[in-house]
């Protein structure tokens, strides 16, 4: 990776630790708040760079349809979904239930 992706990372890391307990945000939305728009997928990235640092609550990242998409790179079969669950989101089919309830839009927020 080059300084400027691990820069981008960790700018991506600032955001998702401000993300509220019992909320969730998008790949997008932190790309977009980043001004980054077209960045998403590096954000979804960062986020699977991140499982090892405990400081990163990478569970609250989804897709922008509030889909369980990164779900596959937690250990375990559901860990993802009982984090989420454990903050008081249902998550059904791997879908976060009353998204836009749940959804934390940083552009908005910061």
């Amino acid at each position: 990776m080059t300084p400027e992706t691990l820069n981008f990372f960790d700018k991506v890391y600032e955001v998702a630790k401000l993300i509220p307990y019992g909320r969730v945000t998008s790949y997008g939305a932190i790309a977009n708040y980043l001004g980054a728009s077209r960045s998403a997928r590096m954000v979804g990235y960062a986020m699977n760079a991140s499982h090892g640092r405990d400081d990163v609550p990478a569970h609250r990242v989804v897709n922008r349809k509030g889909l369980l998409t990164g779900k596959h790179h937690f250990e375990g079969t559901n860990l993802m979904q009982q984090l989420l669950e454990s903050e008081g989101i249902q998550v059904i089919d791997h879908q976060i239930q009353d998204f836009e309830d749940h959804f934390w839009d940083p552009s908005k927020a910061l």
